[in-house]
């Protein structure tokens, strides 16, 4: 067997109109249908039929924060340049995101936040796919500071 890409994430979110704020409002997915009575939601970037999967569960225990096992954070690829990045980063601040942390990892630059349930999200850009292509360990490059 040989994987393909990664297909889709699935949350348990407690308030599912309010991940969809972030998630379909902010972010740009495409809410493609529901399921479960209307407590979960399928989205879509358009790459797929879905990519995100989003399951209202309510006052659930949420994870514990810091190191453990599990789930680290997904990452939402948000353009191909830092000017895009920049704006990315603008929108959300205006949204009152807050940006945890920004990132050059030399093969992608990202921004470092929490949707509404807590959990992390990547929002990075691309650098010039040469750089891997070319030196496929560059994905372990140290990680330096972006400043935007």
């Amino acid at each position: 067997m040989k994987a393909h890409y990664l297909g889709h994430v699935v949350f348990y979110v407690k308030d599912l109109q309010r991940s969809l704020a972030f998630y379909r409002d902010l972010l740009g997915f495409q809410e493609v249908g529901r399921i479960f009575n209307g407590a979960a939601a399928a989205l879509t970037s358009g790459r797929t039929h879905h990519e995100l999967l989003l399951i209202q569960v309510g006052d659930a225990p949420a994870p514990p924060q810091g190191r453990r096992r599990g789930l680290y954070h997904i990452g939402i690829k948000v353009g191909d340049s830092l000017d895009e990045l920049r704006a990315a980063k603008q929108e959300l601040e205006a949204a009152g995101v807050v940006i945890d942390g920004m990132s050059d990892h030399t093969v992608s630059q990202s921004l470092y936040l929490r949707d509404p349930d807590g959990n992390e999200v990547e929002v990075y850009v691309d650098a010039d796919e040469a750089l891997w292509k070319n030196n496929p360990a560059a994905v372990v490059s140290p990680i330096k500071p972006l400043s935007l």
